[in-house]
């Protein structure tokens, strides 16, 4: 690999993981800087699109093409074709996130528990993936 492609492949990875802070922040925020009206559905939106671009980084970093598609477990099964480790994940119900919670004719609420459990899985899956990325 060239220097030059390899400067913008690292680019590229950092955009991505960027882009999942920048998602894990705005749930972290609605959870913990508000005291009523917490928006339980913006936090799980977000928690599991930091969770697809962590995995996503990851393919990124190792050259691995994907389609476009929110689906954690898809991505997930992609990259255990580089480590095996990936299949340790867990999202709960992150993947349906993705989705359900967006649009009015998919209408759900989740409560303040799941939006907990769901910024707990994506912490866990930034802190695998980013220390995949490292080693």
């Amino acid at each position: 690999m060239t220097e030059e492609r390899e400067r913008l492949l690292q680019k590229t990875v950092a955009n991505w993981v960027l882009k999942a802070e920048n998602d894990l922040t705005i749930a972290k925020d609605e959870r913990f800087l508000k005291k009523d009206g917490i928006v339980t559905d913006g936090i799980c939106f977000h928690c599991q699109q930091a969770a697809e671009k962590y995995l996503k980084a990851f393919l990124v970093f190792h050259s691995v093409d994907f389609e476009k598609t929110h689906n954690l477990e898809f991505l997930a099964n992609l990259c255990k074709t580089i480590s095996a480790d990936f299949g340790s994940l867990e999202f709960g119900n992150l993947t349906n996130y993705g989705i359900s919670v967006r649009y009015p004719d998919d209408f759900y609420m989740p409560t303040l528990d799941e939006a907990d459990e769901a910024l707990k899985i994506a912490e866990r899956i930034k802190s695998f993936v980013v220390n995949k990325i490292k080693a």
